[in-house]
């Protein structure tokens, strides 16, 4: 079953039952920084304030105009700022080396304890370096001098702060020291070293660009002269004068010479088809006649329209004359004539397809041929304006790179003396009269908040480690195990909890079994479990004590009650009840006693049987036919049969046991049994088809759990003593 969603009120729940440890967490966190914030060495900031604008040049007649917020160059600023070569200037500046004792001196006599034993620790591989130094080894005065200049702007470098002023170009220059006067000292000199740091570093940086640049002008004018005496020799060798040009031209000349070409090969091969096809038709003139080339001729048009009229004369004049009337030899002689004359027109226009397709195959040869010139004159062409380009190219780089460089040598030998950098000392540092440091209020806010936040990440911590039973609905939506009761913890180091609810009726301890009691008998209204078997998970659970109070409540209520010891290994009843063990149930199932080991309990209507003596095969003898029979026959005497029985896990005696009764009930104790354990005795119970009555929890402490934390029965707070298991 899912978790339900984690209100409020559990999570007030979680930190009101472990509030002690949110209470021990926060004063620890609130002592430990009240402590440091207290011991620690009172350090007084003294502040420079400087206006940093950086600008850009215009032109050459000096105007600026400045420029948009840049974050890297101001975050440059500031390390420049805080770099070494500024904190060697304070030190020159104020000879520190020199006057050490009468400043840093008084800086150190006031360091507490805590911060000198730090510098002393953080010095000590130093001078354990200097023990084993020889004489030889040790460096001379001006080394030393300088190793001590190096360690002193070390120091101010680390300690200087770099704030800006939000909203504006004013940058808050710092230092942090226990001597007030020195603090405000080292602010006004460290701004002061900075602007001549900036200073120097442009009169150096524009010395060397001129330098730079003459020598690099110097180099690009050799370049540019050697560059183009190499194009005009070039140029002279391949006789280029007009190469654009002819690179222009050259492209369009081979473009129509392609499409020339394109047409050429279209005709000739039109006319080769054509040729191919007479070729094939030979001296058949009759079959020539079909071609359309040559039928679409107009003179052998008009010569075959002669032929057909001579046709038709001669049909007409053999229905009048004979075949050798003059007439019809006349006509016949005409049309003899017209069609050698037609023959001999087909083969003038073979002869002309056929010079046709010649003329064709030439012109094709010459127009390739002219494409193969053309192209090898432009890749020629192309080579040489390849070398032509590179060498152009590198006259016209090598002139702009010189011409730049000149107008920039010119421009910077104007301009040297300009800064890029504005600097103003708005405000020198005055000495302070309050500490900066510690801030006394923002560390304790701060560590209430720290302890308040972390009390409650370890109440939460400790709550998702613990893993044990504590809330009962949490139990109900985990495992749907129905609560019957929970029982508080005893806590009384004089009396037992064996029999509370015969000595002690009207406690709540008593209220509670009865409690168990009426759930037992409201559970199942229409039939009620009459045996009912306890158990728990493992020992130690308070099955007993909860067996013994149950069949007290029940025999209270005028119910014939029967109490059987179930747990042959290690049985109890005999000596809380104070009853004679000789015989018991494992007497009855071994067959050596028969129905007398029934005794009489405190109760008028209780009757127990107590285990007898430890068997040494105690599983067994309660898988054995005769408990069945027993239980059976009971039943028929008692209202109901409550018995106790082993721990489920450890050993089987509870699982052969739980077959025979109604119902089972199944004891936890609060704080002790965990969800894994209780998840295995559920399960193994279901898969013994166990009829679940509910679970018991045994030693509720209300105000652990913050579930009941208001209860009335829990408001006293006598000395624990566990509860009997």
């Amino acid at each position: 079953m899912n978790k339900e969603e984690l209100h409020l009120r559990d999570v007030i729940r979680i930190i009101n039952k472990r509030r002690h440890i949110l209470l021990v967490f926060l004063l620890s966190v609130v002592v430990l920084v009240s402590v440091a914030t207290f011991i620690m060495t009172p350090l007084y900031e003294g502040v420079t304030k400087v206006m940093i604008e950086k600008t850009e040049g215009g032109d050459l007649t000096g105007s600026y105009n400045r420029s948009s917020y840049d974050p890297i160059f101001h975050e440059t600023q500031f390390q420049l700022i805080k770099s070494r070569a500024v904190a060697r200037r304070v030190v020159n500046i104020l000879s520190l080396e020199e006057n050490y004792d009468a400043l840093i001196g008084k800086t150190v006599q006031k360091t507490s304890p805590l911060r000198f034993f730090a510098m002393e620790l953080k010095a000590l591989p130093e001078r354990v370096r200097n023990l084993f130094k020889s004489d030889e080894d040790s460096p001379k005065n001006d080394a030393a001098e300088s190793s001590k200049k190096d360690d002193l702007a070390k120091i101010i470098s680390e300690q200087i702060l770099v704030r800006p002023i939000e909203g504006s170009r004013i940058v808050n220059i710092s230092y942090l020291s226990p001597n007030p006067e020195l603090s405000a000292l080292i602010a006004n000199t460290t701004a002061k070293a900075y602007i001549e740091e900036t200073l120097e570093m442009k009169l150096s940086s524009t010395r060397n660009s001129l330098q730079w640049m003459t020598k690099k002008a110097e180099t690009e004018a050799k370049k540019l002269r050697q560059s183009e005496m190499e194009l005009q020799n070039y140029m002279k060798a391949n006789n280029i004068v007009t190469i654009e040009d002819r690179m222009t031209v050259t492209p369009q000349k081979l473009s129509e010479i392609n499409i020339q070409l394109i047409r050429s090969q279209s005709r000739r091969k039109e006319l080769e088809a054509l040729y191919s096809k007479v070729r094939k038709v030979g001296r058949d003139y009759r079959a020539a006649t079909t071609v359309s080339a040559i039928s679409s001729d107009p003179s052998l048009q008009a010569i075959r329209a002669q032929i057909v009229e001579t046709e038709k004369n001669i049909m007409e004049l053999s229905n009048k004359y004979g075949a050798k009337h003059p007439l019809m030899v006349k006509v016949k002689g005409d049309l003899q004539v017209l069609r050698r004359k037609r023959n001999q027109e087909i083969d003038r226009l073979v002869e002309s397809i056929k010079n046709e397709y010649e003329l064709a195959q030439a012109n094709e040869r010459s127009l390739r041929s002219q494409l193969g010139s053309t192209k090898n004159e432009a890749l020629l062409l192309n080579e040489k304006f390849i070398q032509y380009g590179a060498l152009k190219r590198s006259v016209d780089t090598n002139r702009q790179l010189h011409d730049a460089l000149m107008l920039k040598l010119k421009e910077k030998s104007i301009t040297e003396e300009t800064s890029p950098i504005n600097l103003w000392i708005v405000e020198k540092a005055s000495v302070p009269l309050k500490p900066a440091r510690p801030w006394v209020a923002v560390n304790l806010l701060l560590a209430l908040v720290i302890g308040t936040l972390g009390g409650i990440g370890l109440t939460f911590f400790l709550e998702y480690l613990d893993n044990t039973i504590k809330d009962p609905e949490d139990v109900e939506a985990r495992f749907g195990i129905p609560i019957l009761t929970t029982i508080g913890r005893w806590r009384d180091s004089e009396k037992g909890l064996d029999q509370v609810v015969l000595n002690e009726p009207q406690s709540q301890f008593a209220e509670s079994y009865r409690a168990l009691r009426t759930a037992i008998q409201l559970s199942f209204p229409d039939s009620p479990p009459k045996k009912i078997l306890l158990t728990s998970s493992e020992p130690g659970e308070g099955k007993t004590t909860t067996s013994v109070n149950l069949a007290f409540a029940l025999a209270r209520s005028d119910n014939r009650v029967l109490l059987i010891e179930g747990d042959l290994r290690k049985p109890r009843f005999h000596k809380l009840l104070k009853l004679n063990n000789a015989k018991g149930l494992s007497s009855y199932l071994a067959g050596v006693a028969d129905s007398q080991i029934i005794q009489k309990g405190a109760l008028p209507h209780l009757a127990v049987i107590p285990a007898g003596p430890i068997p040494p095969n105690p599983s067994e003898l309660l898988a054995s036919n005769r408990m069945k029979m027993l239980l059976e026959s009971m039943s028929k005497e008692f209202d109901f049969i409550i018995c106790d029985s082993p721990p489920l896990l450890p050993v089987a005696d509870t699982r052969i046991l739980c077959r025979l009764f109604d119902g089972v009930i199944l004891l936890s104790r609060f704080g002790v049994t965990t969800y894994e354990v209780l998840g295995r005795s559920n399960k193994l119970l279901d898969d013994m088809g166990a009829r679940r009555l509910g679970l018991v929890i045994n030693g509720f402490d209300a105000q652990k759990s913050g579930y009941y934390h208001q209860d009335y029965y829990y408001a006293e707070k006598p000395k624990d003593s566990p509860a009997a298991s």
